[in-house]
């Protein structure tokens, strides 16, 4: 195996793979800055990038939205260039394998192939490491900011997204604790939660008031600690419920240092008349 193959052969494929990881790090990233999640902004870019195509809600938010759309547009270009190159490499790559195999030179077509994939696996372990990742990062908002006119402003920095706290959404059904109750009623305050807006079949309600009455079949955009939403989420309704909304209520109240008592809305003992006369 001489030094020009590898040069000829290897490092193309490993340069057409590295340039789509940094194209889907960038689209990713563009995603997050226009308001998607991390999570669905890196499933929508390799969806595009790869040409997969998958029909989910998420992918509705995606086309309705002209900032994402003209990104994903872009990514589906790149994609399909990119399978061309690299179908086009393999081919001249395995040509040439089998035409030194032909004249008793150069590496087995397995072995040729086998050299690829641990270049790539390597390749991809690096970009996988944190300090990369982080660092790629950093450079590529650095990049969208000064150049492009996206939204660059860091809301996971804003919101505090971290140590605890999210941005989660909560579907709800018909026999949890929040269906048919105004957000009066349910006071999320109480318990460190804030409802920042609800989806309702098509209709987005934003900020929404405490006279507005939660629906079985609403999508809630809650912000608060991930303990308490997910907690809030697996709540039934009836007395089971309410029990354990004192708890959340109580609790929060430790953890912002001031215990005052019982929640005002809980339950109070019933009155023993014999007690009333002494």
């Amino acid at each position: 195996m001489t030094p020009l193959f590898v040069l000829t052969s290897v490092v193309p494929i490993v340069l057409i793979v590295l340039l789509s990881m940094i194209i889907n790090r960038i689209a990713t990233i563009a995603l997050t800055l226009t308001g998607m999640s991390r999570q669905s902004a890196r499933f929508q870019a390799r969806s595009a990038l790869s040409g997969t195509g998958f029909t989910t809600t998420e992918a509705e938010s995606v086309v309705n939205h002209p900032v994402r759309r003209r990104i994903i547009m872009m990514l589906m270009l790149t994609g399909n260039a990119g399978i061309v190159a690299t179908i086009g490499t393999l081919a001249a790559t395995t040509s040439r394998t089998v035409a030194a195999r032909g004249v008793g030179g150069g590496l087995p077509l397995w072995a040729t192939y086998l050299l690829i994939v641990a270049a790539v696996a390597t390749m991809l372990w690096i970009m996988g490491l944190t300090p990369v990742d982080r660092a790629l990062s950093r450079a590529i908002r650095r990049g969208l900011r000064r150049y492009t006119d996206l939204d660059v402003r860091d809301y996971e920095a804003l919101l505090e997204i971290h140590g605890g706290y999210s941005i989660s959404e909560l579907l709800v059904r018909p026999n949890d604790w929040m269906s048919d109750k105004t957000l009066a009623e349910l006071r999320p305050n109480d318990e460190g939660i804030l409802v920042l807006g609800i989806q309702r079949d098509s209709t987005y309600l934003g900020a929404p008031t405490g006279t507005l009455r939660i629906l079985p079949g609403d999508n809630l955009l809650l912000y608060g600690p991930q303990d308490r939403i997910v907690d809030l989420d697996e709540r039934p309704a009836g007395p089971v419920g309410e029990a354990r909304r004192a708890d959340a209520v109580l609790d929060q109240r430790q953890r912002d240092g001031r215990d005052d008592g019982p929640d005002e809305d809980a339950a109070t003992p019933e009155r023993n008349p014999l007690e009333e006369g002494l």
